[in-house]
């Protein structure tokens, strides 16, 4: 077993992706995102984390979809211990200076326990349906540096003036301060190897990134070299993964599920760049990952609001602890 320090978050249903479409009411919907919240906690997991999506997916289907900062605070009180994580917010639905003040009063009102995910955005039925303007992947990354650039100021001086390509404040306030020091830890979510992994060894605590085992070797050594670029030692940054996780007693019955969710993909192909399979498979696909640079796991439990693979999760985090 790998003797280092290894972060286990799981993401918490909020119906982006019609996990909740067969409870009946929003009120019940939202009682099982509470309680599997809570359950993530009693298990010991170090984190939870919610997207910021506003639409289902594959396409809009009217089923409910909490809204991340909304879920954020309301998770801040009605837990303890566990992180609070965003994976991740999209830098342009907010101004940044509104993030300032989101994240800053969530550090706080939590006691300190905001994960600040932040990523370019993709989802562009989303963008185009809110309003928003959808801009080249270059702008939007662009758009994503300076986000990050702002909040860091806003939250560490006293007024953040800002001239910017994309983005400018002036003596903006961000009062109170996050409790946590020097800042939240900052995780950049998404692989882009030119623009994205360069603004992450610039700018993030965290990187956040998937693909199989040898994609995400590959990823770690090309944010290495942006690191080197920018004089930044890569081990500063943590670099995780998310996707998709499903435990079962047996190959077969993973097989079956993926048969009846409906995802298009092969099986194999599924598995290749996910956590699926059983309890042993599962455990082994973690330490290919670790070996090759990943520190932590925030994957998304395919069968919510069964706690089935949670559950089953929690048995291989407890080998690292």
């Amino acid at each position: 077993m790998t003797k280092q320090h290894i972060t286990f978050g799981v993401f918490i249903p909020q119906g982006w992706k019609m996990e909740l479409v067969k409870i009946p009411t929003a009120a019940e919907k939202w009682q099982a995102s509470v309680d599997i919240a809570k359950r993530a906690e009693q298990l010991g997991f170090d984190s939870i984390w919610v997207y910021d999506h506003f639409h289902n997916v594959p396409r809009p289907a009217h089923e409910a979809v909490f809204e991340c900062w909304t879920v954020m605070a309301a998770m801040s009180q009605i837990t303890t211990k566990i992180r609070l994580g965003q994976m991740v917010g999209c830098a342009l639905y907010r101004p940044p200076a509104l993030l300032a003040k989101i994240t800053s009063t969530l550090d706080v009102i939590s006691g300190g326990r905001l994960d600040w995910g932040i990523g370019a955005g993709w989802y562009e039925n989303e963008f185009r349906s809110y309003g928003y303007q959808f801009p080249v992947p270059k702008d939007r990354i662009g758009m994503l540096r300076e986000t990050v650039e702002i909040v860091k100021m806003m939250w560490s001086q006293e007024e953040a003036t800002y001239e910017g390509k994309y983005y400018q404040t002036s003596r903006a306030n961000c009062d109170p301060k996050p409790l946590q020091n020097p800042h939240p830890p900052i995780w950049i979510g998404g692989g882009g190897e030119q623009l994205t992994l360069r603004v992450v060894a610039q700018h993030a605590d965290y990187s956040n990134f998937g693909g199989s085992p040898e994609d995400f070797a590959r990823k770690v050594e090309i944010l290495k070299g942006h690191c080197l670029s920018v004089g930044r030692d890569a081990d500063e940054i943590g670099k995780t993964i998310s996707g998709e996780i499903l435990i079962r007693d047996t190959e077969q019955e993973c097989r079956e599920f993926q048969i009846a969710s409906g995802r298009g993909d092969q099986f194999e192909t599924w598995q290749k760049s996910n956590i699926v399979g059983t309890p042993d498979q599962v455990a082994d696909k973690i330490e290919q990952y670790i070996k090759v640079g990943c520190t932590g796991f925030i994957p998304w439990c395919v069968d919510y609001p069964s706690t089935h693979t949670m559950n089953e999760f929690a048995k291989i985090m407890a080998k690292y602890r």
